[in-house]
């Protein structure tokens, strides 16, 4: 089976290592699951990746023929640099064609939507791009919590090591999960992450565009344990309660209710990770009362439940 890698100057390193890894790590799992791997680019030479390494291209993109089993698109901060390259963005699209299933990881899926292949699709990347890959390609659906997303023949994942996790489902498509779970178990992984990408993300990005809200946004954010409800913060702010809810709403993307409810998931992160404060006091310190109820609002919003974030992300004085 062959896998075709495509970077780009400033690509992200683990992007192109993370996936190339289980693949290779296939064949000594078993002999059926055979992956033979090249990366390509616009064109030949050395590729320096963000964190400084280099890889040499041998066959420049516009040169690789098929068949190919799998067309993968490394991504990088640098992505937005190459979106005008007319030999890359063809050079995906005809491979693409051709190949029996293309991919993406982190914001290589950016180079697939501007060849048109995530049209009419569902597409995920990283957290941080999500919002711009939704806004500059509304025929794309994007997914900004999955860690991959299959849609048809066309697999995108999120963030740097989210490139694993895809390839690992690549692999189990290919050959079974019990192939793919001792890959993930050599390269000690999970083979089904956990939860979503908003359990590392931060946790709002909703910035008002006047001074009043900005100050009623970090006072909230500073006392979620206070009475949040929209006739308590419309009386704050000295206007009605349709008007607060309808000035908030229009300036922040999100209304009240929700960015309280978030706010409070906020703090709640904040204290699981730093303290060591049960549960039940999490709750009732972040506004949140009763452990039930911060156990439903990370399950809606980060779906994992309080105590198995707290056991990832905890932070421990030496």
């Amino acid at each position: 089976m062959r896998v075709v890698i495509v970077i780009t100057e400033g690509f992200q390193h683990l992007d192109l290592a993370g996936p190339a890894d289980v693949f290779a790590t296939a064949r000594l799992v078993c002999r059926e699951a055979a992956y033979t791997i090249e990366v390509t680019s616009a064109v030949a030479g050395p590729v320096r990746s963000s964190n400084g390494l280099v890889t040499q291209v041998e066959t420049p993109i516009d040169q690789i023929g098929g068949p190919i089993h799998t067309l993968l698109v490394a991504g990088g901060r640098t992505i937005d640099d190459h979106l005008r390259d007319p030999v890359l963005v063809e050079g995906v699209r005809r491979l693409a064609a051709g190949a029996a299933r293309t991919g993406s990881v982190c914001t290589g899926a950016f180079v697939l939507a501007e060849a048109g292949l995530l049209d009419g699709g569902r597409a995920t990347t990283h957290w941080l791009a999500a919002d711009d890959l939704s806004r500059r390609y509304p025929a794309v659906t994007t997914d900004p919590d999955a860690i991959y997303v299959r849609s048809g023949d066309v697999w995108t994942s999120a963030g740097v090591t989210a490139g694993i996790d895809l390839a690992l489902a690549m692999v189990a498509d290919d050959h079974g999960h019990d192939v793919a779970r001792h890959i993930a178990r050599g390269l000690v992984v999970y083979l089904h992450r956990p939860g979503g990408q908003s359990q590392f993300s931060a946790p709002i990005q909703a910035v008002p565009k006047t001074e009043p809200l900005k100050e009623l946004q970090a006072w909230i954010d500073e006392h979620p344990g206070e009475d949040l409800s929209v006739p308590a913060l419309a009386r704050r702010m000295n206007l009605s309660e349709r008007h607060f809810s309808r000035v908030f709403t229009d300036q922040t993307g999100m209304p009240p209710g929700r960015y309280v409810e978030l706010a409070r998931t906020g703090a709640a992160r904040r204290l699981l990770e730093t303290t060591d404060e049960p549960l039940d006091v999490v709750a009732r310190r972040t506004g949140l009362g009763l452990p039930e109820s911060l156990y439903r609002v990370f399950r809606r919003h980060l779906r994992v439940s309080p105590g198995d974030y707290r056991r990832r992300f905890r932070i421990k004085e030496h």
